[in-house]
């Protein structure tokens, strides 16, 4: 049963994360936080840092990650399997569509409505992030306190990301041996 609803889970975010991976992170937080209540939010959030600092797509790394967390291995190849199988499914008739009618007004006008959806999307979703890094949830009205070390942290790897070109890779990992100073192991 777990797996059924783990490879149905994840499917729905396939099928409807249009914009990529960081549009996919309220989809995937309904779905485990909100929905099922397979994690908390502070698991969610863990999850999702180790996602992004681990090679390959965010959504499929997090529908991995979740999957081992809630049912072991079996569990992480059902939910990528749910994750990646909508995406391939309708990348391969969208490419066989645009192929027959490349030359359409209509359909050029509705890969320009999907660009514009997919930057609404990333934005929400760096939105969600921001809140729970800076204020320990992702709801705009529960906002109780700011967590100023994230926040100056934040923008000290901006500052030095923009003024000195640092390797994105060394500020992560000077960020990561910050966060280890500031917060701890636990």
């Amino acid at each position: 049963m777990i797996y059924w609803q783990l490879f149905i889970s994840f499917f729905q975010v396939g099928l409807l994360s249009v914009g990529g991976g960081y549009a996919a992170i309220p989809l995937i937080q309904a779905q485990v936080v909100e929905g099922r209540h397979w994690l908390t939010l502070q698991e969610f959030t863990d999850i999702l840092t180790i996602s992004q600092m681990t090679p390959g797509p965010l959504a499929v790394n997090t529908s991995t990650f979740v999957g081992i967390r809630i049912a072991g291995v079996p569990g992480a190849v059902v939910a990528t399997i749910g994750c990646i199988l909508p995406g391939v499914t309708l990348s391969l008739l969208l490419y066989a569509f645009f192929q027959r009618h490349s030359a359409s007004l209509y359909a050029a006008e509705v890969l320009r409505g999907l660009k514009a959806a997919s930057v609404g999307l990333i934005m929400g979703a760096a939105a969600t992030i921001l809140m729970l890094t800076f204020f320990g949830t992702s709801v705009f009205g529960e906002v109780s306190e700011v967590e100023w070390p994230a926040v100056i942290l934040c923008g000290l790897c901006f500052f030095v990301l923009r003024k000195w070109k640092v390797s994105p890779i060394l500020m992560l990992a000077a960020a990561g041996l910050a966060g280890v100073l500031l917060y701890g192991l636990g």
